[in-house]
């Protein structure tokens, strides 16, 4: 199945969900270009966008991000939103009531609020979003420093933005519609402001990658079209490949999903996936792999180059996860690789490795765009960051000798950061991914399995917060034999299940210790589990645990796929060397 999800290139694209919450932004921007164009020339992307948030409103009145979710106030609050600004009132008015009436019972305003907490950077355009749509007043949408993105990027992470790196098109968009709709009372504030709007409306334009969609990120570039748009600048630039972006975004069942692709993330996941199988790992995307290596300083983050982004599209940006996965991805590819591509792999690695040493924290993790932003969550150093990157670094250490001493002394430096950020428990919260049924939507199966493996890798299994690592897991491990819990229908009695995603990853950690007698019995009750799942076909299944920027929820067609091949093909080569895996595909020759 992994192998028949090759495009002809030889790489994944995969499918992200469906998303309401992006759905609903993208439906308010469109419908406000129209408003404010006088026209009707979005109309139909708007009326197939709201027939698809009524097919997926909860009893309860509210709306979640996904199919699978459940309903929660941001997303809400964004749905209503659209319907006020997309239907005639008299139309909307019952869905309005209704997701009012949710609203109200999650605390309204400071409900909102309460969710995010000291981090503006959706709080500000969820009450962008609604003022524009006449659900709040101006007042209640804080206004935000545009004039800050002026300034050298370097100078941003040291001033304490109350947004996130990725932030800053939405600081300029909404900071500027803020700014205009109800202008400060200070003269000062008032004119620097009045004054940085052509300046700062000039960096966004040059942010813009050439696709027109901030991070590919339907959510963000909407945010930026609407507030722009609202002010009367339907026409300007920025706003037109915004528009652009969102016209060739939309699926034909009238969604929008989170993002465009996570092609990169998935591809070098199947890649990894197959060599800690044992298997031969598929050659022919080393070209597109290599295309994909950021190769100029980018003009989004300022990254230096030699990262790699989610996705090979333009809005993507370089970062410390998906630059670990494309190392461990390389180091596969090299040993399969014919020895004239050697070379070629080894410059790109050495590129990328100096590249993740120059973005450690001083606390010793990684973070996932620049280095030093550490006030708000998504901005901080992140354990399973931290040990992706610690296992890319250490597959290449001794291909590398003339960083040899940089690697080990950062290897030193992201271990002792793992060490400390173990939880009590044994546990580690991951920044990435998450589970809705968990308190705090935290998911640390995930999040441990991930810091596990970076501790196997580096022949530390036996260590002390290792050992604690792997007991939370046993004891975490749910009465069917699976690990996680799983969205259970809309109106069911809740309750745990296992996920096919987190079984997976929490397998795929414990055979590494498969001789230790304490691990056996938990190791066969979760394979028992996840291969009756593959002959049931529940490994095509998904589950939201994809936890994106500020708590928005997705799930990845391939992840399931990827994280089975993963935990399988390592339990086979772990607990039964030297038998061949029982195949008949095409590509492999049938043992």
């Amino acid at each position: 199945d992994l192998l028949e999800a090759r495009t002809p290139a030889g790489h994944r694209v995969g499918e992200l969900s469906s998303s309401s919450l992006s759905t609903a932004t993208a439906v308010s921007a469109l419908a406000i270009v129209d408003r404010e164009m006088n026209s009707s020339r979005f109309r139909e992307l708007v009326r197939r966008g709201l027939e698809y948030l009524i097919g997926r409103q909860n009893p309860d009145g509210g709306w979640g991000d996904t199919d699978k979710s459940r309903s929660n106030i941001a997303t809400t609050m964004l749905v209503r939103a659209a319907f006020r600004l997309g239907l005639p009132q008299e139309q909307a008015s019952e869905r309005i009531r209704r997701a009012t009436a949710y609203i109200d019972t999650q605390g309204g305003l400071d409900g909102l609020r309460r969710r995010y907490g000291k981090d503006k950077t959706f709080a500000v355009p969820i009450l962008t979003n609604c003022a524009l749509a006449g659900l709040a007043p101006w007042r209640e949408v804080a206004p935000l420093p545009f004039e800050l993105a002026c300034l050298p990027h370097a100078v941003l992470g040291a001033i304490r933005l109350p947004v996130v790196s990725y932030a800053i098109p939405a600081l300029v968009a909404i900071g500027q519609a803020r700014y205009l709709h109800r202008k400060p009372l200070n003269p000062i504030t008032r004119f620097i402001r009045g004054r940085s709007i052509p300046k700062s409306l000039e960096v966004l334009r040059r942010m813009q990658p050439e696709s027109g969609g901030f991070l590919e990120a339907t959510p963000l570039t909407s945010f930026v079209v609407m507030s722009l748009a609202g002010t009367g600048r339907w026409d300007h630039p920025v706003v037109r490949r915004g528009v652009d972006f969102l016209v060739a975004s939309a699926r034909e069942d009238g969604s929008w999903p989170i993002d465009t692709n996570l092609a990169t993330w998935v591809t070098t996941l199947a890649t990894n996936a197959l060599a800690a199988s044992g298997e031969a790992v598929p050659t022919e995307s080393l070209e597109w792999l290599l295309a994909c290596q950021h190769r100029r300083v980018h003009p989004y983050t300022n990254a230096a180059p030699g990262g790699w982004a989610w996705t090979d599209l333009s809005g993507g940006v370089p970062d410390a996860d998906d630059t670990p996965g494309a190392l461990l991805a390389l180091g596969a590819i090299r040993s399969a690789a014919p020895a004239n591509d050697a070379a070629q792999i080894d410059s790109a690695a050495a590129f990328a490795v100096g590249w993740l040493l120059n973005l450690q924290n001083a606390d010793g993790g990684w973070p996932t765009f620049c280095r030093g932003w550490g006030a708000l969550p998504f901005d901080r150093s992140g354990v399973d960051l931290t040990a992706h990157v610690l296992r890319a670094l250490h597959a290449w250490r001794n291909r590398l000798a003339a960083r040899r001493e940089d690697i080990a002394r950062a290897i030193r430096r992201g271990r002792e950061y793992l060490d400390r950020q173990q939880r009590p428990d044994g546990s580690w919260v991951p920044l990435w991914f998450g589970n809705q049924d968990c308190v705090n939507e935290e998911n640390p199966v995930y999040g441990t399995a991930r810091v596990l493996l970076a501790y196997a890798d580096l022949g530390l299994w036996g260590c002390g917060p290792a050992r604690r690592g792997y007991f939370w897991l046993l004891r975490n491990q749910q009465p069917d034999g699976g690990w996680g819990s799983a969205a259970t229908p809309f109106g069911e009695v809740p309750g745990h299940m296992s996920s096919v995603e987190e079984t997976a990853v929490a397998l795929e950690a414990l055979v590494s210790v498969w001789p230790d007698p304490a691990m056996q019995p938990a190791i066969g009750q979760g394979l028992s589990w996840l291969i009756a799942a593959v002959r049931s076909g529940r490994h095509r299944e998904t589950a939201p645990i994809g936890f994106y920027f500020a708590k928005l929820w997705y799930y990845e067609r391939l992840y399931p796929l990827i994280f089975t091949v993963a935990a399988l093909g390592r339990a086979v080569r772990r607990m039964l060397p030297g038998l061949p895996l029982e195949v008949s595909h095409p590509d492999y020759d049938t043992a």
